[in-house]
């Protein structure tokens, strides 16, 4: 490690302003963040940590049903704090990592940093999310821009995010058991306008729609609905875990385990 300054900020007015040094960046829980210090790979002038902003913690519920997640909260507390509100989102955050992982990393630093093998994005995506910022609000269809990157400008934070709760939904995992990031997830949603699908840990290009799934369960949802359907395999990601076509054939396979499970 090496010195620099850390500040910990109590309202997001207050974040903002220290964000707006030079060379500083954003603490959520950290996950990512500090091991990348102690390879040297990033050296921030300062870390403004956002774990003591209240408004920034916690799951609430909205007249119009939607759950409202602070950025700051970690995934521990969305597992439990969301489990009669939004199962399947709290279901996804109880697989996040181990214990000390949940404990200390946040959905906002989650969702900003974009791993391509990241639960959180497949969550945000698939359901049609909204992430809201200390300077607007941004669509999940916009926000997510290739792997470790966003629609974030700099110095801009993730305040909260906004889930509309589908008729039914369902994470299903192909887990990773030396990191416990996706081999390959897929998170599906049915709302009553339509179903979303969204992968994560399969693509060079990180999370993505998948729309031709969207479209045969459109029309038909069961899982026969998706015989015939194949990713394409030359964009996924290929190492020593899994090849492309592998992986390919995972994205099928979880989102048929995806489709039973809402039925």
């Amino acid at each position: 490690m090496y010195n620099f300054e850390f500040e910990k900020p109590s309202t997001i007015a207050d974040a903002v302003a220290a964000l707006g040094a030079e060379d500083a960046q954003a603490l959520g829980g950290g996950q990512t963040l500090i091991p990348t210090l102690k390879q040297r790979l990033a050296a921030p002038s300062a870390l403004v940590s956002l774990s003591g902003i209240p408004e920034m913690q916690g799951v609430c519920v909205g007249d119009d049903g939607s759950v409202s997640i602070g950025g700051a909260t970690p995934h521990a507390v969305v597992a439990q704090e969301a489990a009669g509100s939004y199962p399947a989102l709290a279901a996804l955050a109880g697989q996040i990592g181990d214990p000390a992982v949940r404990n200390r990393g946040t959905i906002g630093g989650s969702v900003a940093n974009n791993d391509p093998a990241a639960c959180y994005p497949a969550g945000v995506l698939g359901s049609g999310a909204t992430i809201v910022t200390n300077a607007r609000q941004i669509a999940a269809d916009a926000f997510f821009d290739g792997m470790f990157s966003t629609a974030l400008d700099e110095g801009e934070i993730i305040t909260s995010i906004r889930f509309p709760v589908p008729q039914a939904a369902s994470y299903q995992k192909f887990l990773q058991p030396a990191s416990r990031f996706a081999l390959v997830g897929v998170y599906l949603a049915r709302f009553a306008d339509g179903v979303r699908v969204a992968v994560t840990g399969a693509s060079e290009d990180g999370v993505f729609r998948w729309s031709e799934a969207e479209q045969a369960l459109n029309t038909e949802f069961r899982p026969d609905a998706l015989m015939g359907l194949n990713i394409n395999p030359a964009n996924m990601i290929g190492d020593l875990h899994g090849s492309k076509a592998y992986r390919a054939h995972l994205v099928s396979v979880m989102t048929k385990r995806a489709v039973l499970a809402c039925m």
